[in-house]
């Protein structure tokens, strides 16, 4: 299903995206993988041992995306597949976020992840074809303390995705939404929190999800995808 697909990973070397990569590095797809860290990216590719498109990116930078999809395209001829897996997070309380962290979640977490999607979703309305799969965060869907910030990127990019969800249906393009609980991934590595990250999904399970989303017949690719931990469950 997924051989010879051209498939773009944003994020690649983190928790979700490199454990993604590696599920889909036998199947035949051919891979362009974008992160900020060109180093991070290449060790990631030589694990690999199937070859691959490293393209460092900053997704934060309109003029770097757009540099993204033009390798992809003068590389392979089309983008099938999009995966935005990048993200970062600050929780604290809403009177102590500053300017600087509002403005980082916007930047990377909202911004960064419409620009990727918007170049992306040109590319495949040109061939009326192609899928979108944006990991949001189930704080996309239902708020919590400490989380105003990081709440709002996400909450965005739920609202941005669903308008353009419409806007592409008429071209067979598809957006996919993943509404995870707590991932044990380096995503709290830099959380000032105390969490219990045994009690968290692994990156595996969030993997597991988006390739089966990936794999999904045309006519059957899920609108949205919940999942969520035990111990932590909204509804």
């Amino acid at each position: 299903m997924l051989q010879d697909k051209v498939i773009v990973i944003v994020g690649a070397t983190g928790g979700i995206g490199a454990t993604l990569t590696r599920q889909l590095a036998p199947t035949g797809a051919r891979l362009v993988l974008a992160a900020r860290k060109e180093e991070s990216l290449a060790i990631l590719a030589t694990e690999l041992k199937v070859d691959v498109l490293i393209v460092p990116t900053d997704i934060t930078q309109p003029q770097q995306v757009d540099t993204l999809i033009q390798r992809t395209i003068a590389q392979f001829g089309q983008i099938d597949i999009l995966v935005n897996a990048a993200g970062a997070g600050i929780l604290k309380a809403y009177n102590t976020i500053e300017p600087a962290d509002l403005e980082a979640m916007l930047n990377l977490n909202l911004k960064g992840c419409f620009y990727t999607t918007q170049a992306a979703a040109k590319e495949m309305q040109k061939r009326k074809s192609g899928h979108i799969c944006n990991v949001v965060g189930i704080l996309g869907k239902h708020s919590m303390p400490m989380a105003a910030a990081y709440s709002a990127s996400k909450f965005g990019v739920v609202g941005f995705s669903k308008s353009i969800a419409e806007e592409l249906k008429r071209f067979g393009v598809k957006i996919t939404l993943f509404y995870f609980g707590g991932i044990d991934s380096p995503f709290w590595d830099q959380v000032n929190l105390k969490v219990d990250r045994n009690k968290m999904l692994s990156c595996e399970t969030a993997a597991n999800a988006i390739f089966y989303a990936l794999s999904a017949e045309p006519q059957a690719i899920p609108m949205e995808i919940n999942i969520q931990p035990e111990s932590h469950l909204f509804f």
